[in-house]
């Protein structure tokens, strides 16, 4: 463990370093050419970006976007790289918002005050709030998320427990889910509950903060470590003994999660809205209903994705911006962003008409989806700290939830959490 405080410590270092702010970015004015041509860098396929790329492009005759994709595994340390070096080959690129503190800090994205008011109108209170630092804005939200509790309906029958509803009035604690879960394991179904992210702090966030526990991210500068608090231990003593029981999976992850609910191998499964098309060919009867809390805490849900934001080296802001708005800003714009692909758009107003559609993804599995996403957009989303450590807070906190997940102690890997995360903080305080 001593290794892993080390070289937190050291990738620290080289971000306060890096910390100068916009004093580096073009003089005011200096915004490049009209027309031309951008480059756009993210994570998914093209064909993701191909709709608004091309309506962008109608609208704009005298400006071409090309799209440049690094695998999601290798796009924050690419980017990392390329935007210290200055490479001005990056004009526009997707920011992960819980990362926008520090990338602004570091003066990796182009201050867009101007648009302030514009997004605020925009965009939900959460997605407007994530994309500031120092209250200033650096980037514009394109997408939104949440997560749903999909439940196999074949096997909760055959186990005689009734479905739960997609009332989110009526959501299930997460006790509930357990026995549930475990019922349907005697009756025949191999596992009783899997998460689609099971080492990720977006997915589990919701368990700590339903009893209590907070973000695990406190202070004034949201420099220090929180996660021992009782809210935190109970949700991850919780989280550990799922597994530990055989109630979820070892050994499975990443693109393998998805795959043991859509064959029918777990009776509950928590995933993202891109799961209500991907699991319409399952052979067996499904369902979406709310994510479960703990008894006697409050419901909560992750929420957030990626924003759009300019690189400060980008010798055509001018362009990238114009593409930015439109492609968040624009309704028509930030709809064309989910054509090919089953995310929520950031916009209120695309919001607005995209939802309705969600209900009929697959058929009358999905029913009930859109009022799902539209309650917990407005009354339990939470979003992941906004802190300039946030890099490291993931980084760390990802690698204790897998060793809780394999059977380490949680209160002792939380506090191994809690000293790492002191450490390489120290560098930025």
């Amino acid at each position: 463990m001593r290794r892993n405080v080390v070289l937190a410590a050291l990738v620290v270092a080289a971000v306060v370093a890096g910390c100068g702010g916009s004093s580096d970015q073009p003089v005011a004015g200096d915004t490049g050419p009209e027309t031309g041509t951008i480059t756009f860098t993210g994570t998914d396929n093209a064909a993701t970006y191909a709709p608004v790329i091309a309506a962008f492009e109608a609208k704009n005759p005298g400006i071409k976007v090309t799209y440049a994709q690094i695998p999601f595994d290798q796009f924050n340390a690419t980017m990392q790289q390329r935007l210290s070096a200055k490479d001005a080959g990056i004009d526009v690129y997707t920011v992960d918002e819980p990362r926008v503190s520090q990338l602004a800090a570091k003066g990796f994205l182009v201050e867009l005050g101007e648009l302030d008011e514009r997004a605020k109108s925009s965009f939900g209170a959460t997605a407007y709030k994530v994309n500031h630092f120092r209250d200033k804005l650096w980037s514009l939200p394109m997408w939104n998320s949440t997560q749903f509790l999909f439940y196999n309906k074949t096997a909760l029958v055959k186990a005689q427990v009734a479905p739960p509803t997609a009332d989110p009035a009526k959501r299930w604690t997460w006790e509930q889910v357990e026995a549930a879960g475990r019922k349907a394991q005697q009756a025949g179904t191999k596992y009783g509950l899997f998460m689609e992210q099971p080492e990720a702090y977006y997915q589990l966030q919701p368990l700590a903060e339903s009893l209590g526990g907070g973000s695990g991210v406190t202070g004034d500068d949201a420099l220090t470590p929180a996660v021992e608090t009782e809210g935190w231990k109970k949700a991850m003593q919780w989280y550990g003994a799922t597994y530990a029981s055989g109630l979820s999976p070892r050994g499975i992850g990443g693109f393998q999660t998805g795959p043991v609910f859509s064959t029918g191998n777990a009776a509950f499964f928590v995933g993202g809205p891109w799961d209500l098309k991907i699991f319409g060919s399952a052979k067996f009867d499904w369902g979406v209903a709310p994510l479960p809390y703990f008894a006697g805490g409050k419901p909560v849900t992750p929420t957030g994705s990626w924003s759009l934001g300019i690189n400060p080296a980008s010798k055509q802001q001018a362009m990238a911006r114009k593409f930015a708005e439109f492609a968040t800003l624009d309704p028509a714009g930030n709809l064309a962003t989910t054509k090919t692909t089953t995310i929520i758009p950031a916009n209120l107003e695309a919001q607005k008409q995209y939802l309705p559609a969600m209900d009929a993804y697959s058929g009358a599995h999905t029913a009930g989806a859109s009022a799902i996403t539209a309650y917990e957009a407005a009354s339990t989303a939470t979003s992941r700290p906004v802190s300039v450590g946030y890099i490291q807070f993931e980084e760390v906190m990802g690698k204790a939830f897998a060793d809780i997940r394999n059977g380490s102690d949680p209160n002792a890997r939380l506090a191994e959490a809690t000293r790492q995360l002191t450490a390489a903080w120290k560098s930025i305080k």
